[in-house]
């Protein structure tokens, strides 16, 4: 008889449990509070723009082994597609200098040392800047472990830190700073390309993951709240014995049943007594547009000395982001349209007037702090209770929060579940 493991969650730490979990043989229940998979990667029909947008733009990194591993797995790996070259356009709003980092083909750092390669004003010797991140130790920002000024810093680093940590990249986590890029720009122009979502993030993480699972005799189950659990004190230990479901539902855990949790911080603390979490949290505004770029335009671009941070073009539409965007989460949604797009149109050189469809998604609460003390405060995969595992992008990865970060933990809590011997469970 297989296993079966009730996973509560359907974003992407809970898919990639759930998928993991039914490709080494267990029997899988997933449930979901809301009417919908996906979590805060998802794709919805936007009536303002008359389209189908994801709730953000999140960038993809060809060397983020865990994500292509599970795009692989459910299916989809032909929907993330980007440049063939590891190649990242900037541009100046401040002096419209312009420039493109062009990586090397292979591992070695070749780029450094070609001048029409690598940032504008910088020499090779300044690359060697990253090593102590590669080497930091814990508890420690990225300020307190390398030179965070200069051309290098403000013209690649900084953009990149911030989009990779969601936090002033100065205070940001060295350690994960460090392993974000040791993963990917460190790993060679192979492991650097920026891939995107061709078809929207439903169609590259959520979908197939569903179809996957519903094949494999996964019962999936939407709009199913957890309210709490019901734990007891076995033989073995601390376990889960049942769930409470939406107000009225009782599910019991049986004695060879596990349980992944993989919801956001909050709701994991209001259901596992003294279960530690990250406190702080930073916000990410997302404007679309509406627009046709330019002939020729970048699909990514970086943006120095600007509101936005990073902007993406797709047909029919341009989209800017903003990380570490807490100071304009109060803004009128209007004013900070206006204020997006006016970097969009000196970027484009359209026109300066706001088009007259644009929509913006704004979440207080995107990715938590990615800085010293809330790392010590991520938890870990294994709980206090013998038969529940935790998974999600706020756990302890060792990554910055984001897609590679919530398909590591689910795929994490899956076979460490698994791998347990029978008898400590």
């Amino acid at each position: 008889m297989r296993k079966l493991v009730h996973v509560i969650g359907a974003g992407l730490a809970g898919l990639a449990a759930a998928v993991q979990l039914q490709r080494r043989g267990a029997q899988v229940v997933l449930y979901e509070a809301a009417e919908q998979a996906g979590g805060r990667c998802r794709t919805c029909y936007d009536r303002a723009l008359a389209a189908t947008v994801d709730s953000g733009n999140h960038l993809v990194l060809s060397g983020q082994q865990a994500t292509l591993n599970y795009v692989r797995a459910i299916g989809s790996a032909d929907d993330l597609v980007g440049p063939t070259q590891p190649e990242y356009p900037f541009v100046d709003l401040a002096t419209n200098q312009r420039w493109t980092v062009r990586m090397s083909q292979g591992r070695f750092p070749a780029w450094i040392f070609e001048a029409h390669a690598r940032v504008p004003d910088t020499q090779w010797t300044d690359y060697l800047s990253i090593v102590p991140l590669l080497l930091a130790k814990p508890g420690r920002s990225v300020v307190q472990t390398m030179r965070s000024n200069g051309p290098l810093w403000d013209r690649m680093l900084r953009p990149l830190l911030l989009a990779m940590t969601n936090v002033d990249p100065r205070h940001a986590t060295a350690e994960l700073a460090g392993a974000a890029l040791r993963d990917t720009f460190v790993a060679g122009g192979p492991a650097s390309r920026p891939l995107v979502a061709r078809n929207g993030l439903g169609s590259a993480f959520v979908e197939p993951a569903l179809r996957l699972l519903q094949h494999g005799g996964a019962a999936i189950r939407l709009g199913a709240r957890l309210d709490g659990f019901e734990f007891a004190d076995g033989e073995d230990g601390l376990r889960v014995a049942a769930l409470r479901l939406n107000a009225e539902e009782r599910i019991e855990v049986g004695a060879s049943e596990a349980v992944v949790l993989a919801v956001t911080p909050d709701v994991a603390q209001s259901l596992l007594p003294g279960v530690q979490a990250p406190r702080r949290f930073s916000a990410i505004v997302t404007a679309h547009f509406a627009v046709e770029p330019p002939l020729g335009h970048p699909p990514l671009m970086g943006l120095v000395n600007a509101t936005a941070n990073w902007l993406v073009a797709s047909d029919g539409r341009l989209s800017v982001t903003v990380y570490d965007a807490g100071h304009l989460t109060d803004m009128p949604r209007d004013d900070l349209a206006r204020k997006l797009w006016a970097d969009v149109a000196q970027v484009t050189g359209l026109s300066a007037d706001l088009p007259l469809k644009w929509q913006l998604s704004v979440e207080p609460r995107a990715t938590f702090a990615a800085q010293p003390d809330d790392e010590m405060r991520r938890p870990a995969t294994r709980t206090r209770w013998n038969n529940l595992m935790l998974a999600g992008d706020w756990t302890a990865t060792g990554l910055p929060p984001g897609i590679e970060g919530a398909i590591r933990s689910g795929q994490k809590a899956a076979d460490t579940l698994l791998n347990e011997p029978m008898e400590r469970r």
